[in-house]
C-alpha cells in the first residue's frame, strides 16, 4: 500500500488510491478540513454560477409549472420569490446546510454500524471526516457543470447541469416530470461515493468487503427504494 504524507496528496489520491488516503487520515488529525473545503467551495460555487447565469423569469415560471394546481395570486407569490438575489441566498445557504446535515446524519450512521467491530476506535467525528472524503467525486462533477454553465450559449438552462453525470441530465428530463428530482438524484458521483465508503470501512475496521459494502450501499438503497416507490405512485 502506498504511503500518503500530506493532506495536499490525500485530496489528489482519494480518486486513485484510496486503500492509502483512508489509512493516513485514520492516523492523523484535521486533515479532513481539506475535503471539506474543497467539497464546499465547489459546491457552492457551481450554484453561483448557475442562478448568475440563468434566466431568472424563465425559471420561475418552469417551477411553477412544475408545481401542482395552483391559483393566480400563488403563482405571483412564488414568482415574487424568484427573484436572482432572493434566489442566490436560499441556494448559497440551502447547499450549505443540505451538505453539513446530511453527512452528519451519513456520520452518524456509520458510527453506529460499526460501533460492533472489535478494533473500533473512530467516534462520530472521525466518521463525520470521513464523509468529507468519501464526497470528493462531487468536485469532479462541480467542475463538469461549471464549465458547461460557463460554455452555455442560451441561459434557459435546467438545474439538471448542476448534476451533469445524472439521469436527468444525461436523459434530459424536464424539470416538470414527477421523475426529474429522482433522476437528478440517481448520479455517477453517488456510485463512487459507495465504492470510497466500502473502501474506507474495510480500512477503518475488520469488517470483511462485502459487509463493508452492505454497509456503505444499504441506506441509498432504502432512502431511493422507497422515493422510487412514492414517485410511482
Amino acid at each position: 500500500m502506498h504511503s500518503v504524507s500530506n493532506p495536499f496528496q490525500a485530496c489528489n489520491d482519494i480518486f486513485f488510491r484510496p486503500n492509502g488516503v483512508f489509512k493516513a487520515v485514520g492516523e492523523k488529525n484535521n486533515w479532513s478540513w481539506f475535503p471539506f473545503i474543497i467539497v464546499m467551495m465547489m459546491t457552492l460555487a457551481s450554484q453561483y454560477l448557475y442562478v448568475n447565469f440563468v434566466d431568472i423569469e424563465w425559471f420561475a415560471n418552469i417551477n411553477i409549472a412544475a408545481q401542482d394546481a395552483m391559483s393566480p395570486a400563488e403563482e405571483d407569490q412564488m414568482r415574487a420569490f424568484f427573484t436572482r438575489n432572493t434566489l442566490m441566498l436560499s441556494q448559497l445557504i440551502g447547499a450549505f446546510f443540505a451538505l453539513t446535515v446530511v453527512n452528519a446524519i451519513f456520520a452518524v450512521y456509520l458510527n453506529l454500524t460499526t460501533r460492533s467491530d472489535d478494533s473500533h476506535v473512530f467516534g462520530f467525528t472521525d466518521w463525520y471526516g470521513f464523509t468529507w472524503w468519501v464526497s470528493m467525486p462531487y468536485v469532479v462533477t462541480g467542475l463538469i457543470a461549471a464549465a458547461l454553465i460557463m460554455f452555455a450559449g442560451d441561459h434557459q438552462i435546467s438545474p439538471a447541469i448542476l448534476a451533469p453525470l445524472s439521469l436527468s441530465y444525461i436523459l434530459g428530463i424536464e424539470m416538470t416530470s414527477p421523475w426529474f428530482a429522482f433522476a437528478q438524484a440517481i448520479r455517477v458521483e453517488l456510485f463512487w461515493t459507495i465504492y470510497l465508503t466500502m473502501v474506507g470501512i474495510t480500512q477503518w475496521t475488520s469488517y470483511s468487503t462485502k459487509k463493508a459494502a452492505i454497509i456503505a450501499s444499504a441506506p441509498y438503497a432504502v432512502i431511493y427504494g422507497i422515493w422510487g416507490v412514492f414517485a410511482l405512485i
